[in-house]
Formats: structure tokens, C-alpha cells, sequence
């Protein structure tokens, strides 16, 4: 059976137009949400359901692989398991065959927010998309540029180096920013920039919820080894397996490399262009380039309060503090 079309965890269909009432009902105070970010690898996923099991809460995924279906253990997707019991949102919402844009997670991520918020629960964003992140905490204006498909048929011929040094003409501020080795990325960028004269600073609206954002980090050797331990654990749990499915399923072998990272050289080693301890050390390799990157882009806002991932006891005495306004009003 064809793994990506089976739906995991997902925003409801029922909408709501509930935007800040809830758990603030009554108060011109906004809501308040958390929010559990930083690099690859550093244990968030774990940390978001322990503080929505403690703060009866729902987790929002913010990560941009993990939004494809049959994209789990090269995504490092959560399981049912891991889950326990704690319901995620925008997890398996798009087809790996299609262009899911910024402007579309960030009306799902919306929804979903608010939906949490009406049941008087906690919502607590979850991942390392930055722009993702940014895009639903800073309430970013994402422009809507439809997809361009003679452009993009141009573009595709050309290999990933040379779609960098276009963009590096086209909009130098843009090609700082983004991972230079994705060309589903570098295309998406290049059509915002062609279609826009470049890809624009994004204007931001007043958020709308305060949100105390929550940054995890590890020194880098350690990083390092658990970037290598997780890697080699998917590894023996199916992830060459997982690859083969989707191509199965119809993803083709060009549109998985596309995507980057594991899938990329999981597409390169299936095709017999690259050997199995050539995918493991590329696979390595590209990950810990993608946390470098990761650090380079949260560096940059200073709301994040930073922790180590042991340090849970500090995190939670953080997050009582910032949640307890709500916890008292949810008591009487």
C-alpha cells in the first residue's frame, strides 16, 4: 500500500471563527502559546508532548518535510507512539508530488491555532523551519505567487549550483538565507523573485498570540553524535524501504531529490549513482550542514529563552511563569 496517502494527523475540515477568545475570553489579553524550537536533532518533539501533557495542550508541527505524506523516517516524523496520546496538527497534509508553499501552512497553522485555543486548550508549536515559525509567530505577510510552469521546466533542467548562482544575481539577500543544495527551494525562490523583481522582505502584522518561544541547543560534538545515532537507528527501522515506496507510489526519482537531505542521496544510492556508505556519510554530512544553518537563522531572534535538552525542570518553571495568567483562569 502507498504509504503517503494515508493521512496521520491533520487540521480539522470544521472552521471556526474563533480568533482569540478561549482561554481569554473576557480579557483583551491575546492568547498565550508555546512554542518549542531550534536545531535538528535536539529533542523537541519529545519536549512539546511533555509540556502538552503537563499544560493540556496540542502540538502544531512546524516542519516542512514532515507536512508530505509516507515522509516519516527520513523526516524523523513523530510516531503514534511517541505521540502518546497528544494530539499533531500538520502532519501528513500534502502530497510529496506537489508545491506546498509558506502562505499554505501558514493558513493551516492558523486554523488549527485557533481551533486548540476554542477548546481551552494550550497549543504549542513544534519544529526547525524558520520561516515557517516566523511565518505564524511574527504573523508574516507571505505573498501569493502561483506556481510557473514553463519557468519551472526551464529551471529543472538546470543542476542545483547553477540555480545558486542565478538566484545569487537575481536577489543576493535571498541566496544568503537559503539551502543552497535543495533545488525544490532554490526554484520556489526563483519563481517569487521573477514574478516579484525579487523575493521581498516580508511585511509583518501584530501577532496574534503572545508566545513564549522556547529554543533548544546542544554543543556540537554532542549534536554531532546524535545526528549519527538517530541516523543509523532509521536506517535499520526501513528508511531505504520507505524511499523505494514512494517511488513506487509515483514519486519519481527527480522530484525525491528535490527535496534534499535523506531523500536526495536515498534517491541517488536507489539509482545506483552512489554507494550505501556514500548515502550514509552524504546524509550525515547535509544534516549537520541543515543545523548550522538552523542556528544561523534562530540566532537572530532574541525572544528565544535557550535550554539544554535535560535542563526540563528549568523549561517548565519557564513555561509556568509565562502560562500562569491561563492555568489560574482555567481553575475557576
Amino acid at each position: 500500500m502507498c504509504s503517503f496517502i494515508i493521512y496521520r494527523g491533520c487540521v480539522s475540515r470544521k472552521t471556526t471563527n474563533v480568533v482569540a477568545l478561549g482561554l481569554m475570553k473576557n480579557s483583551a489579553k491575546k492568547p498565550r502559546i508555546l512554542a518549542v524550537i531550534g536545531k535538528t536533532a535536539t529533542g523537541k518533539s519529545d519536549l512539546a508532548v511533555v509540556l502538552a501533557k503537563k499544560y493540556n495542550g496540542e502540538v502544531v508541527s512546524a516542519d516542512s518535510r514532515q507536512v508530505y505524506r509516507g515522509f516519516d523516517l527520513g523526516s524523523g516524523k513523530i510516531t503514534k507512539k511517541e505521540m502518546r496520546g497528544i494530539p499533531h496538527h500538520l502532519l501528513d497534509v500534502a502530497s510529496p508530488k506537489k508545491q506546498f508553499s509558506v502562505s499554505e501552512y501558514k493558513q493551516l497553522a492558523d486554523k488549527a491555532i485557533e481551533e486548540i485555543i476554542s477548546r481551552g486548550k494550550t497549543p504549542i508549536i513544534c519544529g526547525g523551519t524558520g520561516l515557517y515559525i516566523d511565518a505564524v509567530l511574527k504573523n508574516i505577510v507571505v505573498p501569493e505567487v502561483p506556481p510557473n510552469k514553463k519557468l519551472r521546466q526551464t529551471l529543472e533542467k538546470k543542476t542545483t549550483a547553477q540555480l545558486f548562482v542565478i538566484l545569487k544575481k537575481l536577489d543576493p539577500r535571498r541566496a544568503k538565507e537559503i539551502d543552497r543544495n535543495n533545488p525544490r527551494r532554490l526554484v520556489r525562490a526563483l519563481e517569487i523573485a521573477t514574478a516579484l523583481g525579487k523575493v521581498p522582505h516580508l511585511a509583518v502584522r501584530p501577532p496574534s498570540w503572545d508566545v513564549l518561544k522556547i529554543g533548544l541547543d546542544l554543543p556540537d560534538e554532542i549534536l554531532k553524535k546524535k545526528i549519527r545515532t538517530r541516523l543509523l537507528m532509521r536506517m535499520k527501522k526501513g528508511m531505504v524501504a520507505e524511499a523505494k515506496n514512494l517511488h513506487k507510489c509515483g514519486l519519481s526519482w527527480k522530484q525525491m531529490e528535490a527535496f534534499g537531505m535523506e531523500y536526495k542521496y536515498l534517491a541517488l544510492y536507489l539509482q545506483s549513482k552512489i554507494t550505501k556508505k556514500e548515502m550514509f556519510e552524504d546524509i550525515e554530512k547535509d544534516t549537520w550542514q541543515y543545523s548550522k544553518r538552523q542556528a544561523t537563522w534562530f540566532k537572530r531572534d532574541k525572544e528565544i529563552k535557550w535550554f539544554k535538552p535535560m535542563e526540563k525542570a528549568k523549561i517548565i518553571k519557564e513555561a509556568e511563569k509565562f502560562l500562569k495568567i491561563d492555568l489560574l483562569r482555567k481553575k475557576k
